[in-house]
């Protein structure tokens, strides 16, 4: 820089040819071309320059590395509070007549004028994000596309941009990977999920059903959505418990179900040690034979009761004092699949209830849940007992009724 003017100051034919140059200088920078470039000039601060939009995901923990020149002069290539903790998808070069540099001069010291950069800074950016939307939105999907977490970030600290950003940013839902606002519009009732895993319990029999699901195990996303009503007044926001998938599942007709209540009597009591009630219910995709559905209260009591299992007396005595009155977890039984019919008809209650465990076993692993030791334990048992029952002499489903 000492060699003439800094390339975002210097005078250029075509915007063109700004651009070009400013590119050129962060491959030699930086060793990458910029998705975009902003302006950083604050008059006010003596702070001149540009940030360079990183083309590639990072990683928001990542600390940047930002140039700095002090007059002209290079002070460090490893400025690393220059811009908010959001603002990770961007390198600046800056150079500065006013900031103060440490002792060691290969910093800037910390103080109030360089918080007062920063914020003017972080500004700028979020400045130049509303400026894509409202006038590239085809850059504006290629930066979010990319840097879609740092956005999200910045949306949930600025009421401003959340109203402008919220309907760009894609989420993933029972209607595919699309914004919330759009999905919003679709479904009276927003319902989100705070994991990945209990969005994969649910998300096909939702859909199914037509309830509408937004994953919000992701970064930021269940705050994001949360917020929906700020954006969009009017707006309804729902956490999904399993109370309201039930709620949503065909009614089985009164006599059938009456009909199969000692199968269900049985099919409760194998799955009762595992904090587990049984339900019977008609719902669609039909090739679904049960639905594994929790929400976090019940994982809650799930961990409390293994917790006083494995305690001391004393210790088992307290946790045992904070038992709730928090749902269970609950196995959903589907009418309509072929086999939980033939599982219902089995006139041996042994090999129902083992038939009940192995349903209760795919439930789980089709919700990719992770597996408690009870749970390891219990489909393995199942796995051995339906092996031996398919081995027995004369096929064992059906070898106590025969022998009446």
């Amino acid at each position: 820089m000492t060699g003439g003017a800094a390339p975002w100051a210097a005078a250029y034919a075509t915007p063109q040819a700004r651009r070009a140059a400013l590119v050129a200088h962060c491959r030699d920078v930086f060793g990458f071309a910029p998705l975009d470039t902003i302006d950083l000039d604050l008059p006010a601060a003596g702070v001149r320059g540009v940030a360079y939009v990183l083309p590639g995901a990072v990683s928001p923990a990542r600390r940047a590395g930002h140039r700095v020149h002090l007059k002209g002069m290079l002070l460090t290539e490893q400025a690393d509070a220059l811009l908010p903790d959001w603002a990770f998808f961007v390198r600046c070069v800056l150079d500065t007549d006013t900031l103060r540099p440490t002792a060691s001069r290969e910093a800037l010291y910390e103080d109030e004028a360089l918080a007062a950069v920063r914020d003017a800074l972080g500004a700028r950016v979020r400045d130049w994000l509303t400026g894509l939307a409202a006038s590239s939105p085809e850059r504006l999907e290629r930066f979010i596309a990319t840097h879609h977490l740092g956005v999200k970030s910045l949306a949930l600290h600025d009421a401003e941009l959340l109203g402008t950003m919220l309907p760009w940013l894609p989420f993933e839902t029972t209607d595919g990977r699309v914004p919330l606002t759009e999905f919003a519009r679709r479904h009276r009732v927003v319902h989100f999920t705070r994991t990945v895993e209990e969005f994969r319990q649910v998300a096909a029999i939702a859909s199914a059903q037509g309830i509408g699901v937004v994953n919000g195990g992701y970064t930021y996303d269940s705050e994001l959505v949360e917020r929906l009503p700020h954006v969009l007044p009017g707006a309804t926001v729902a956490e999904l418990d399993g109370e309201t998938v039930t709620a949503h599942l065909g009614a089985v007709d009164g006599a059938e179900e009456l009909a199969l209540a000692p199968f269900l009597a049985t099919a409760r009591a194998r799955l009762d040690a595992l904090g587990c009630d049984v339900a019977l219910r008609a719902f669609h995709p039909v090739t679904v034979p049960a639905l594994h559905l929790d929400d976090r209260q019940a994982r809650h009591e799930q961990a409390r009761q293994e917790e006083a299992e494995q305690a001391d007396t004393l210790w088992s005595g307290i946790l045992g004092s904070l038992r709730g009155e928090a749902p269970r977890a609950r196995l959903v039984l589907n009418h309509l699949n072929p086999l939980v019919r033939r599982v219902a008809a089995l006139p041996n209650a042994e090999l129902a209830g083992i038939a009940v465990e192995a349903l209760y076993g795919q439930s789980l692993l089709m919700a990719r849940r992770p597996l408690r030791p009870a749970d390891s334990a219990l489909l393995n048992r199942a796995f051995a007992g339906l092996l031996e029952w398919s081995t027995l002499p004369g096929g064992g489903a059906y070898e106590e009724e025969e022998s009446r």
